[in-house]
């Protein structure tokens, strides 16, 4: 997580202002893109080509004058463990163009108001089910649309997929049942946003903002969106032998936490896992690896007609540019500020890393050396000596306390 923010926050959206836009999509759609993953990328390319316009149209150009990019991360995973597919979207907040002197410029624009947000997402959810009724996997009469969506009795993932979209239980014999939670806070009442706009299941919000200077942010919004499906720090055990989730932010009916049987928590995960071979990160627009101007808006300078492409040494003036992954030491003060390279006597930048050890056998031996040098026994205690554990005879007065666990 932290290295893939790193890689967009540095080489790719570094010195742009980027808008974050979130396209969620109607519960039936969901289980839809979830049953058939190969039609994302004509869906995201739907939604893509919708707010591209309307950025380049905003600048003052046309889709042949400029272009915007795009960054979007396919996020599985709702608050509640379950299955949500939905986009996360990291715009250029304007359009780049190329000038006469084979050099870029950036025309910002203004942020949208609610009546863009209403009219982009009705445009996208048009084209969406135009598409899905011509591929055959909407059919629409003359009351309403449905699915086509062949159901296998045989296929226990499409259970467990609808299932999980649906909030209800998927095993146990519970099954079908709407998922147990915790409301421990009061009911509120939805705001009204500006950057946020509804139409029959589709929601497009655009309210979050990351300048050109403020990487720092950039780099917060970027761990967000490439976050993992679960947070060990809001997961537990009851005392009833229950999995319990936390919810990031409370729902509106003040739903803090979500149970789980631990044979249907298992079939949550397993609604969660995308298929093989899927690429849950995706470039569009000038950030995308055939763009021509690739190399020219990015940190980089990845792509085609890269100055970093040139290498006179093997003689392969086209070998692509790969850059190179953090070190165990630069992840080390990235993501948790720990600085290796800081002394602790005189607290100076001047530890040199000289070498990284992996091999189990040299480090067996380096540790076996290091306890047989500074043994412990030449050292104050820092245990309680050992002992036996008591008689039952003498427990007979005693009760056990259990902890209690204040977050039911």
């Amino acid at each position: 997580m932290a290295e893939s923010a790193a890689l967009l926050a540095d080489d790719v959206l570094l010195g742009y202002p980027i808008r974050q836009w979130v396209l969620s999509l109607p519960i039936p759609l969901r289980l839809l893109l979830a049953r058939y993953p190969s039609e994302l990328g004509k869906v995201l390319g739907i939604i893509h080509r919708a707010i591209s316009t309307y950025i380049v149209n905003r600048a003052g150009f046309s889709n042949k004058q400029a272009k915007t990019g795009a960054v979007t991360l396919i996020q599985r995973f709702g608050s509640a463990l379950n299955l949500n597919i939905h986009f996360h979207m990291l715009f250029l907040e304007g359009a780049i163009n190329e000038n006469t002197w084979g050099g870029t410029t950036f025309t910002r624009i203004k942020a949208p108001c609610h009546n863009d947000m209403v009219e982009l997402v009705h445009t996208i959810s048009q084209r969406i089910a135009r598409y899905l009724e011509k591929v055959g996997l909407v059919q629409r009469d003359m009351e309403n649309s449905y699915l086509n969506l062949p159901v296998d009795d045989e296929d226990s993932l499409l259970q467990l997929q609808g299932a999980s979209v649906s909030y209800r239980i998927a095993m146990g014999p519970q099954q079908g049942q709407k998922v147990f939670t915790l409301q421990t806070l009061p009911a509120s009442t939805e705001g009204e946003y500006g950057q946020l706009a509804n139409t029959s299941g589709f929601s497009l919000h655009a309210g979050v903002f990351a300048n050109a200077d403020e990487p720092e942010k950039l780099e917060r919004l970027c761990r967000y969106i490439s976050r993992p499906a679960i947070s060990e720090q809001r997961l537990s055990m009851t005392d009833h032998r229950k999995v319990r989730y936390e919810l990031k932010t409370p729902y509106r009916d003040g739903t803090t936490h979500v149970l789980f049987d631990p044979i249907d928590f298992i079939g949550k995960l397993a609604a969660l896992i995308p298929p093989p071979r899927l690429n849950l990160t995706r470039f569009f627009g000038v950030f995308a690896p055939n763009s021509n101007l690739r190399a020219k808006v990015t940190a980089s300078q990845r792509g085609k007609n890269s100055p970093r492409l040139v290498n006179i040494e093997d003689g392969q003036p086209n070998r692509p540019y790969h850059a190179s992954g953090m070190t165990w030491a630069q992840r080390l003060k990235r993501v948790f500020n720990i600085d290796i390279t800081d002394c602790e006597k005189c607290h100076k930048h001047n530890v040199t890393i000289i070498a990284c050890i992996i091999d189990t056998h040299v480090i067996q031996k380096i540790l076996a050396h290091l306890e047989k040098t500074y043994s412990v026994s030449s050292q104050a205690p820092l245990l309680p000596p050992l002992r036996a554990p008591p008689d039952d005879q003498y427990d007979e007065d005693f009760t056990v306390q259990r902890d209690f666990d204040f977050g039911v």
